[in-house]
């Protein structure tokens, strides 16, 4: 595998009840060289990604546990109108879970209704695609992907900032031990100037170079 990050390597989970509108997008997406998975209901797609309800007399209570395909999901693409849970609810579940909430999603919808396009952008959707879905849509995906794996990227920096500290307590320490010695050296110093402009005034003294007796100055 290159270094370059290509889309191959992204995975997105397209969700739609639909099978036509399923078999579109999929083909985008695999057109566009990513990995696809496609589920037609949103509790399919919370199964896939191994979310499930603790307690169903309390929708608040939920767990993530891996899901049996073990495969990472870098996107979430879904219809918004579908039997059951809707693509609006899907989102909601997918943003209020602290696992999967840094996933990307992307709402699509028949139907151009700005008030439902404002509650799924509100509500932390990506983008809002209306069907049916076109290549230069599937093109949009990508900066959202970028964009999450950066985010990926960064869980890493707060163990470097760990290790810092400690080196920059001993650069502390040896700053500090050599801004205590400073000023004995700079007493030092200024003594043996001292010392040396008192010789040197000494040697060139005109009382010592030239002695006066009665006002005459005789040359020693």
């Amino acid at each position: 595998m290159g270094m370059a990050t290509t889309e191959s390597q992204y995975h997105v989970l397209a969700v739609d009840d639909s099978l036509i509108d399923r078999k579109l997008i999929e083909r985008l997406l695999k057109t566009s060289s990513y990995q696809v998975t496609t589920v037609d209901s949103g509790s399919k797609a919370l199964e896939f990604l191994g979310f499930h309800e603790d307690d169903q007399s309390n929708p608040d209570t939920s767990s993530i546990s891996p899901n049996s395909q073990d495969v990472e999901v870098n996107l979430i693409i879904t219809d918004y109108c579908m039997p059951g849970m809707t693509g609006y609810d899907l989102l909601k579940k997918i943003k209020e879970s602290s696992y999967l909430k840094n996933i990307p999603v992307v709402i699509m919808s028949s139907e151009n209704v700005p008030s439902r396009i404002n509650r799924c952008l509100e509500e932390g959707a990506e983008e809002f695609f209306l069907k049916p879905v076109q290549l230069a849509d599937v093109k949009k995906l990508k900066p959202h992907l970028m964009k999450n794996k950066l985010k990926d990227q960064e869980v890493d920096k707060p163990e470097e900032i760990q290790e810092n500290p400690e080196e920059n307590l001993v650069k502390q320490e040896f700053l500090s031990e050599k801004i205590h010695l400073q000023p004995e050296t700079q007493q030092q110093q200024q003594l043996t100037n001292n010392n040396k402009r008192k010789v040197m005034e000494e040697t060139l003294s005109p009382d010592r170079t030239r002695p006066r007796y009665n006002g005459i100055a005789t040359v020693v």
